[in-house]
């Protein structure tokens, strides 16, 4: 068993799961909060959907956990399934929930990774802006800066998550970034 890619906590939640169906709860009280966020903020749920996904994502990663391939971090393996989860359910509602959040430190995140800024800068004001940049960003830019900078996920893990190429992930963060830069520059926020 190689378990190179699970980290040694996450590790022992799943031999501890897979031993005793009692232990899962240990997965759900270390992913849930952290799931509930980034489906917030990727896919823009209210608060009561959210719950129902996370409730199906959980039984999702309960019922395949012996077929969990730990060449893959864990973690990254919940992520995708989340992910999934998510955007089944919009397909099912056929239209994108209204709701969208992102919190000022996640926005923080995105600009201090990305740009070298001053603090004045750093305001409501202006994070209210890069926030509606943001939002109206193409999704696929908007996942993967998300991913690598609020979720903090390396390029293997945002691979592994939304299912592209590496390259593919270089070039969409790149681009992302490039886009968020000169909207920022254009709107004269910076």
């Amino acid at each position: 068993m190689n378990n190179q890619n699970i980290s040694a906590d996450d590790k022992e939640l799943v031999i501890a799961a897979k031993a005793n169906p009692d232990e899962f709860q240990a997965i759900v009280d270390r992913y849930w909060n952290r799931l509930f966020c980034y489906i917030r903020r990727m896919f823009y749920f209210n608060q009561e959907d959210i719950e129902d996904i996370l409730q199906e994502v959980f039984i999702k990663i309960y019922k395949y956990l012996n077929d969990y391939d730990d060449n893959m971090a864990f973690s990254t393996w919940v992520y995708q399934i989340t992910r999934n989860t998510a955007i089944d359910e919009i397909r099912k509602r056929k239209a994108r929930p209204e709701t969208v959040w992102l919190e000022d430190e996640d926005l923080v995140k995105v600009l201090k990774s990305n740009f070298s800024l001053e603090k004045e800068f750093i305001n409501s004001e202006n994070l209210a802006k890069v926030k509606e940049i943001i939002v109206a960003m193409p999704e696929k830019y908007r996942e993967v800066l998300i991913l690598r900078f609020i979720e903090e996920k390396s390029y293997e893990e945002i691979m592994d998550i939304v299912q592209l190429p590496k390259g593919t992930i270089a070039s969409l963060v790149n681009r992302g970034r490039k886009i968020l830069l000169e909207e920022i520059k254009s709107k004269n926020i910076i």
